[in-house]
């Protein structure tokens, strides 16, 4: 069946749904939409359908639906296919977003469809998932060993006391003795789990479907705030999207969950949140600058190499404000160029991926690589993949710009009660908080950054609802353990040593538990029943003679 499409037609709709549902929902759009004709059957049709929508009463087999799916975008190509599921679904989210229609909804009023109707017409994309929908209600059940089960349930025990330690950290009682004792408790469940990893845990196990709300999440995992629209399929409507969806988090005021100190940690609310937005406005300007001026490759890394300073000054004298001044040895002196000269903003942060996984799908309209997949930007796994990209290069900017105001306000005392947290203006809190942020920098340095190398892990910093949390992707980084010191090279040894010790390791205890069974069973065992049959026989033999 192949309709043209007449000049001067009126825009149809066709709308594939039960009757009753169907009719109803074509009388609410043909009366409120006075430009559009919704159609129920196909025959019905005068010419090719500008939108098609698709409502679904039940979701349960997503292979077949998207069999179907690609079926009708064939047969009604080139009109874009806008899918309605319901409310209550059992299919996880990263099986929803390989739905690859332009248009995918989960339950939407009348406003929210008729706004993916206008945008799906001029050419974008819409893809509105519900927070609350149950996706993770089923996990498959694997046969697990005796090994397995003791490390899967020591964890569970930890991280379900780490998440109770962790609400009692964010909503610290006013007892200091309280907090002391639950990050020491803290610390201990930490040292049980890794102890557990390295008894019973091939390499480094990271057990992530245990609870919802570990810190450590795997990047298959995807962001249940899904809420994407795009006016076209443009590398610039893709940013624009990233941009108003990394912004939107940030105005709420965000906070740290990652179980590390972070030296954005330090800053006051207000000051934290005008520097992320300071820093997301600066590279706003600097990729649509790069935009619409460069087309290669060489020229985009020369650039933003060279912009990278210029990005954290900008950012720092606007979180400060330009015209703030204030006493500095009875003096007035503007905050914003003190800041900028006794900041070292030239430093290059090591664990920062590749710069081009984020800057050629936005730049050069370069597909993104998604598990093995090479997909457009536009794609909401591949939008996704990105942001994470933004949001860890946002939070690791602003970590090097906190740092530096940090050693600022340790210089100039006055300025704390305008940058810091209350809590940070006494010169010994002030002091204890970057000692204990250097010593985490000098442990993630030479111990933690060597085992993620030679393991080809990453860690990516990103946003969670209103929360800073990582995430850990795998990464090719041979390259890398070339370029590492002696510490870390001997660091990278004792793991090679453990991985090469530990099957001979178990194979011992084993071997140790079998000779133990042995022993119980058959030497002594067999003793202690020879002794009780001796005591038995003499006791018969002494009540026969009496």
């Amino acid at each position: 069946m192949v309709i043209d499409l007449a000049e001067g037609a009126s825009t149809q709709i066709l709308l594939i749904a039960n009757q009753l549902l169907g009719e109803t929902l074509a009388s609410e759009l043909n009366s409120t939409e006075k430009d559009i004709e919704v159609i129920l059957k196909p025959d019905k049709l005068t010419h090719h359908p500008s939108v098609v929508v698709w409502i679904l009463e039940q979701l349960e087999s997503p292979t077949a639906i998207q069999l179907e799916l690609k079926q009708l975008q064939e047969y009604w190509k080139p009109a874009p296919l806008l899918l309605i599921i319901p409310n209550e679904i059992s299919v996880k989210p990263s099986q929803l977003l390989q739905f690859d229609c332009p248009g995918l909804l989960q339950a939407p009023d009348l406003i929210k469809l008729r706004e993916a109707i206008t945008t799906l017409l001029g050419g974008g994309r819409v893809i509105q998932l519900l927070e609350n929908s149950e996706m993770d209600a089923y996990s498959p059940q694997v046969a697990m060993g005796l090994g397995q089960w003791l490390l899967l349930s020591g964890i569970q025990q930890v991280e379900n006391d780490l998440q109770l330690m962790g609400e009692l950290i964010r909503k610290p009682p006013r007892s200091i003795i309280l907090i002391l004792m639950a990050k020491g408790r803290i610390r201990e469940l930490n040292a049980a789990k890794d102890f557990l990893n390295f008894l019973w845990g091939p390499l480094r196990m990271e057990i992530n479907s245990i609870s919802r709300n570990t810190n450590q999440e795997t990047v298959e995992s995807t962001d249940k705030s899904t809420n994407i629209t795009l006016k076209d399929r443009s590398s610039a409507s893709v940013w624009k999207a990233i941009n108003k969806r990394i912004k939107e988090r940030v105005e709420l005021g965000v906070s740290n969950s990652t179980g590390s100190i972070l030296a954005l940690d330090s800053l006051n609310k207000s000051r934290r949140i005008d520097l992320l937005l300071s820093i997301l406005s600066q590279l706003d300007l600097v990729i649509q600058r790069l935009q619409n001026t460069i087309r290669e490759g060489n020229a985009i890394e020369e650039s933003w190499t060279s912009l990278q300073p210029e990005i954290r000054q900008q950012a720092l004298r606007n979180m400060a404000g330009s015209y703030v001044r204030m006493q500095r040895n009875k003096v007035l002196i503007p905050v914003a160029d003190f800041l900028i000269s006794h900041s070292d903003l030239l430093q290059v942060d090591q664990e920062l991926p590749d710069k081009d996984l984020m800057l050629d799908p936005l730049l050069l309209n370069k597909p993104v690589l998604v598990e093995g997949q090479l997909l457009p930007a536009d794609d909401p796994r591949a939008l996704i993949t990105l942001e994470r990209y933004v949001n860890n290069w946002l939070i690791r900017t602003a970590e090097i710009i906190s740092s530096e105001i940090l050693s600022s306000c340790g210089e100039w005392p006055e300025i704390r009660r305008y940058l810091l947290n209350h809590h940070l203006i006494s010169t010994r809190e002030l002091e204890r908080f970057r000692n204990q942020l250097n010593t985490q920098v000098r442990w993630q340095s030479f111990l933690e950054r060597p085992i993620h190398i030679y393991e080809s892990k990453r860690m990516l910093y990103t946003f969670n609802s209103n929360y800073i949390q990582f995430i850990f992707i795998t990464e090719l980084r041979d390259n890398e353990l070339s370029e590492l010191g002696w510490w870390q090279q001997q660091v990278i040894l004792l793991l090679e040593a453990r991985d090469a010790l530990t099957p001979q390791l178990q194979a011992l205890i084993r071997r140790l538990g079998d000779i133990t069974v042995i022993l119980l069973t058959k030497v002594i065992g067999r003793a202690i029943g020879l002794v009780g049959r001796g005591i038995a026989q003499g006791m018969g033999r002494s009540m026969g003679r009496s």
